[in-house]
């Protein structure tokens, strides 16, 4: 049995998806089990990171275990919680998601935030793997109402660029290290197979889409007023500009082959998921009434 916290979001629901696909047995935590859709087959079990004895009773039993907490400084303590819970369980081998840029002074507080993980999993005597994706091509999701109401594409990261991976590919990459071995103590930093900008991400989604997409930088303190307006804490909200500004000053513009050497095939450029999820960003019928 395989446990993946964190099932409904973005990895977590593609880390399902691919297991189901291998034929293997997979236990999908979720805080509301009424409501999660998941492939035949999965079984449902009902856990809160509030609630570790409900972890713990979702973890009972499993092999291996994907781990992922809430991202943010009020959260630094989660991973560290779930990983002790899925030791004192039995759980043998876990893999820990967890972000490019971790314990880079650069970065700031939002660089600390998922160290106490990495180092409960490093400390746990089990066989563990941190995966550090780039940024998410996902992300660009964020466009869509903008996009689908005519609106410019906003450019928090100015001319910074970043090695912008697919989702799948992250996914893929966890559930090699779930199922198979080679991959304990190591550190994977995962990204796209190109460094990209902000005006780069929309030259390609306008090429998929078939028209021109104009890109306006924002001003950090009004990106800062939606955040807030959005229900984000302030220190949320600083640790995330702060990670922006990283990247406008060429923090990120990292790219790695770790994709491609546990695959055995390069990761999927930004255009083809784009081209996978064109649909998001084209207007409805209910944009255009509104437009």
């Amino acid at each position: 049995m395989i446990v993946i916290t964190g099932a409904t979001g973005t990895i977590g629901s593609e880390i399902i998806r691919q297991l189901v696909a291998r034929g293997e047995r997979v236990r999908a935590v979720t805080r509301d089990p009424d409501r999660a859709q998941v492939p035949a087959g999965v079984e449902l079990a009902r856990g809160d990171y509030h609630d570790l004895d409900s972890m713990a009773a979702a973890m009972s039993g499993a092999a291996a275990a994907f781990i992922v907490g809430v991202l943010g400084p009020e959260y630094a303590e989660t991973d560290r919680a779930l990983v002790a819970v899925a030791r004192e369980v039995g759980v043998r081998r876990i893999v820990k998601l967890s972000a490019i840029g971790t314990g880079e002074p650069g970065l700031g507080r939002v660089g600390t935030w998922h160290i106490p993980g990495e180092e409960a999993a490093r400390a746990s005597g089990l066989e563990w793997t941190v995966l550090r994706p780039s940024s998410f091509a996902s992300n660009t999701l964020s466009w869509a109402d903008a996009i689908r109401s005519g609106q410019p594409v906003p450019n928090l990261t100015g001319t910074g660029s970043q090695g912008v991976i697919d989702p799948r590919d992250i996914a893929a990459v966890a559930v090699e290290a779930l199922t198979t071995t080679g991959h304990t103590g190591r550190v994977y930093t995962l990204t796209g197979p190109e460094l990209l900008t902000t005006a780069d991400q929309a030259a390609a989604l306008a090429t998929v889409l078939g028209h021109p997409l104009e890109v306006v930088d924002m001003p950090e303190d009004i990106a800062r007023e939606h955040m807030i307006a959005a229900g984000m804490s302030p220190e949320f909200v600083e640790g995330a500009l702060a990670g922006q500004a990283y990247v406008r000053a060429g923090g990120n513009t990292i790219r790695t082959d770790d994709v491609r050497q546990i695959l055995g095939r390069p990761p999927r450029t930004y255009a083809e998921w784009a081209a996978d999820h064109a649909a998001a960003f084209i207007p409805t019928p209910a944009d255009q009434s509104i437009r």
